[in-house]
């Protein structure tokens, strides 16, 4: 009986995900599959539509480029504040953690003000000769991806400063004494130590650019659809929900290849990891 504990305890847990997770997501799921009979059409014929192809290539682009972009900025931004006293960490923190403060609405019409033909850039490079008529900034994937990474870049750096102030520094000067330089140790020692964060972080910044909606449509615009506003056109502009749940199930095994993409990456850097593989 005594082992029997556990599964019950667990029980409930398995039951309201059943019932509200696997359920809904199969019963929306499986009619792109079966209608009257067993047929992948669905999805070979969104992969014949050139338009849906683009907005696919576009997402994975976009997202890749923000969380690579993310991982630029936050890695050395994350060891920064985890290196200082607890006093200026606590505050360093607090900053980086505003902006998450804010909705995100609120923070995609603060970049329209920027990027926008009359925002504030524009104006500057303007006024100081830099260009002679207005950028176009807004609506275009720069603006979204420059949003995006607004949006998640504090993802990253609060769950890679839990990881980094970890690390003993004298793991660093030991580095250093037997001859390496200090970005040579921060590569061959920091980076290995602090890969799980790096990736949970990597992938949480991913998926929610991938799956991101607000940021997309404020910034992006429909001449740059992504498949979570693309997704929202076919069911509740259109009603084509059958489209719809195919573009669903695309971001869920883009989202499951993409984490298994770097977990290998983590245990080709993590040499540890390849040995518990």
């Amino acid at each position: 009986m005594a082992k029997k504990i556990p599964y019950l305890i667990l029980a409930p847990g398995f039951i309201l995900l059943i019932l509200f997770l696997l359920v809904p997501l199969v019963s929306v799921i499986w009619p792109t599959f079966y209608d009257g009979a067993l047929s992948f059409d669905s999805y070979t014929s969104f992969f014949q539509d050139s338009y849906n192809v683009g907005v696919f290539v576009r997402t994975i682009r976009v997202s890749l480029i923000v969380t690579v972009s993310c991982i630029f900025l936050g890695v050395p931004t994350a060891y920064y504040i985890a290196g200082t006293t607890p006093k200026w960490r606590g505050l360093l923190m607090s900053l980086t953690l505003f902006p998450m403060l804010t909705n995100s609405v609120i923070r995609s019409f603060a970049w329209i003000n920027l990027l926008g033909q009359n925002g504030v850039i524009n104006k500057v490079l303007s006024s100081i000769g830099v260009i002679s008529k207005p950028l176009t900034l807004l609506y275009t994937e720069f603006s979204i991806v420059i949003g995006s990474i607004y949006l998640f870049l504090p993802i990253l750096i609060i769950t890679l400063v839990g990881i980094m102030e970890n690390i003993n520094p004298e793991i660093m000067e030991a580095a250093e004494t037997l001859g390496a330089s200090r970005i040579k140790a921060f590569i061959k020692v920091v980076l290995p130590l602090s890969s799980p964060g790096i990736i949970v972080g990597s992938i949480l910044v991913f998926t929610g650019t991938l799956t991101a909606y607000t940021t997309p449509q404020l910034l992006g615009g429909n001449r740059n659809m992504m498949l979570s506003t693309f997704l929202y056109q076919n069911a509740m502009t259109l009603g084509n929900w059958k489209d719809a749940s195919v573009i669903a199930l695309l971001m869920i095994v883009t989202t499951l290849v993409v984490m298994k993409v770097f977990n290998l990456i983590a245990n080709r850097i993590d040499k540890r990891g390849e040995q518990d593989a």
